[in-house]
């Protein structure tokens, strides 16, 4: 018998006929003997719909209150699906993030869990029911609701697994893996058996969407093992795992793209000590992540400065920017948000040479430009223009040997 976390995205539950599916799944992984635990998002869509009510009341909601009621979404999912799981004959017992308990900070929209009880819930499967939680939410210390941020539900359920030392967390959604790149713009891109858990966590943190980042980080740190599949298919999907000898041989897991930077530069910022820390410090109180980072060499005691931003903070962080450079004395600041990230991963790359070398030739070829370089012992990104984002990601697919093999022809 094994403890199974699952965890079934908002698609998973968009609709009664989808939630019963999801509870026929379930209920059949619970019939070969398993106990499980089953974390749920909010049905597709109802989240955007809750903001949207909010925004409708008043232009910035109370964050408090706002968590309340996104938490809400969650609470319909569960809910219905204990009904299902009853309707169908077998026992479930739908909880709350506060009822578990949850324990977060009081970060209101993008909570970070502290820990979890599992006292409640190991209660409810020793009494053999399958037990659902609500995702995505928490309680903070002074027994406030919170959210977890996008993807938080991801998170729950690691967190929940880590706690439960489960034997396996179960992502479902509605995709059946993880790819060697996104399969919308290349349609070779073929699904990976197994990644390691560093690999995964670069490939999130570059924009793949499958996994949200945080939940990659807890599943490392506690060794949760991640399958990663379809709500509509029995399918294997991708195991996120501890890393292996046969993982390395691989030089380049996946390509990935992120549109979502733009670039801010500073031309002759004065080369001094204590500059750098003058420039950024607004920018770190305002609580905006500043990624890539590149200063030029200095020249008549003057140097550039340029460095990449998420891009709805783009006009934010110019204006503080544009504030610093008028106090210090630089010449100019500019700014493009028509730039695209795109990045290769792999554990390969740590016992391979000329692993960058190959990168810059196959965008060369295609007379795309290099903007920026980023690297670390597992991954190079390149900052190029966003127009040239599928054609670098086709082309650095085909150029690391990923493309999947042609099917044959009948």
């Amino acid at each position: 018998m094994a403890l199974i976390v699952q965890k079934y995205g908002g698609t998973s539950v968009a609709d009664i006929e989808k939630i019963k599916a999801v509870a026929r799944r379930v209920i059949g992984t619970y019939r070969q003997g398993n106990q499980m635990v089953v974390v749920l998002s909010a049905m597709a869509g109802q989240t955007d719909r809750l903001i949207q009510l909010a925004h409708e009341l008043c232009k910035e909601p109370d964050p408090r209150e706002l968590d309340v009621l996104m938490a809400t979404g969650e609470q319909v999912s569960v809910a219905l699906f204990a009904m299902a799981v009853k309707s169908m004959g077998y026992d479930a017992r739908s909880l709350l993030g506060f009822q578990v308990v949850i324990h977060t900070d009081a970060l209101y929209g993008k909570a970070r869990i502290h820990g979890v009880d599992t006292a409640r819930v190991q209660q409810e499967l020793d009494k053999g029911r399958i037990v659902a939680v609500a995702g995505f939410q928490g309680l903070d210390e002074n027994g406030n609701i919170t959210t977890l941020g996008r993807g938080g539900s991801d998170t729950t359920a690691v967190a929940l697994a880590a706690a439960l030392k489960a034997d396996v967390c179960e992502i479902f959604t509605d995709v059946d893996g993880v790819y060697t790149t996104d399969p919308n713009i290349c349609p070779k891109a073929k699904k990976l058996e197994s990644i390691s858990y560093e690999e995964m966590l670069e490939m999130a943190s570059l924009g793949a969407k499958v996994l949200e980042i945080r939940s990659v980080e807890l599943a490392s740190k506690y060794h949760v093992p991640i399958h990663v599949r379809s709500t509509f298919t029995n399918e294997k999907g991708t195991m996120v795992m501890a890393e292996t000898k046969d993982m390395e041989k691989i030089v380049v897991s996946g390509v990935t793209y992120n549109k979502n930077d733009a670039r801010i530069t500073i031309k002759g910022v004065p080369d001094r000590p204590g500059i750098a820390s003058q420039i950024f410090q607004p920018v770190l109180e305002a609580g905006i992540i500043v990624d890539m980072i590149i200063q030029n060499p200095s020249e008549n005691d003057r140097t550039d400065l340029t460095f990449t931003v998420p891009k709805p903070d783009f006009h934010r962080t110019m204006k503080l920017v544009r504030d610093v450079a008028e106090q210090i004395g630089a010449e100019r600041v500019m700014g493009d948000e028509n730039i695209a990230k795109v990045s290769i991963v792999g554990l390969g790359m740590r016992s391979h040479a000329g692993v960058a070398q190959k990168m810059f030739d196959a965008l060369a070829k295609e007379n795309i430009n290099i903007i920026m370089i980023s690297t670390s012992e597992i991954k190079i990104s390149c900052i190029i223009e966003e127009k040239y984002t599928e054609l670098a990601v086709r082309t650095l697919h085909t150029s690391f040997g990923l493309d999947s093999d042609p099917k044959p022809s009948d």
